[in-house]
């Protein structure tokens, strides 16, 4: 974190020079039992490698929309913090057929078969398998993304008040993404630097974003992000909270 972060890239650039080496994105997936634990480090290089992806193969300009049909899930953050790295406005759950691109999941492959730009299929199975047979109109982010730098460089400089993010109909800057982020980090339990929230709120919304991803990044904590979470007991989530060191919660 540094007062002169403008950016949710500039976030991840900052944590990147404090503390590499951290925990920063912890997932949970109680349906099929997986949990992936990703240091700053390899949180940022997938997002280079995601943001060389979108600004090199899918040709992907500032300014351009890119509508992200995904869950909460560690993937959708790292998508967050590339289209951010690139200048494109991430709009999730947005409207394919009005994007330049869309990025989709199991279950919204046919509604993103309404963009006419680029479309990049994500299968979200453990360990990022790739899709035994790739929906049709799609290329395989598992297939496309290995191959990819592990540095990124934008190319051009980014303005922090263009737009960046659209959520729930909502259309926030770069810099209104990261000054809400900390507005919201007292209020979610966020002490500071080393807190660690767990979160089991979708991406649906603002607040499922801030606590799920932004809040945390923002003051170099982590988030502990929990998907169908409701399909195990309360002395699970019990158990986690103590085993992850959690200091904070944001459940519904």
């Amino acid at each position: 974190m540094n007062a002169t972060d403008r950016t949710p890239a500039d976030l991840l650039r900052s944590a990147l020079a404090t503390d590499p080496a951290r925990p920063l994105v912890t997932f949970y997936d109680d349906a099929t039992g997986e949990r992936v634990e990703l240091s700053v480090a390899t949180f940022a290089n997938w997002v280079a490698k995601t943001a060389n992806l979108l600004q090199g193969e899918l040709a992907a300009e500032p300014g351009e929309r890119v509508a992200l049909l995904l869950p909460a899930h560690w993937q959708t953050a790292v998508w967050l913090l590339a289209c951010s790295s690139v200048g494109v406005v991430a709009d999730v759950g947005g409207d394919a057929g009005a994007a330049d691109h869309v990025v989709a999941g199991p279950g919204q492959f046919e509604a993103g078969l309404a963009c006419s730009g680029e479309r990049v299929a994500l299968s979200l199975a453990p360990l990022g398998r790739r899709f035994a047979q790739v929906p049709a109109g799609y290329a395989d982010y598992a297939v496309e993304v290995p191959g990819q730098g592990d540095v990124f460089q934008a190319y051009g400089p980014l303005d922090p008040e263009a737009p960046s993010l659209v959520v729930a109909g909502a259309e926030l800057t770069g810099a209104e993404v990261v000054e809400r982020a900390r507005t919201d980090a007292p209020a979610l339990g966020l002490a500071g630097p080393g807190a660690r929230l767990l979160s089991a709120l979708s991406y649906d919304t603002w607040e499922g974003l801030s606590a799920g991803l932004f809040a945390p990044l923002a003051v170099g904590g982590s988030v502990v992000l929990c998907r169908n979470l409701s399909q195990v007991g309360e002395d699970v989530v019990a158990k986690r909270i103590e085993s992850e060191r959690v200091s904070a919660t944001a459940r519904r």
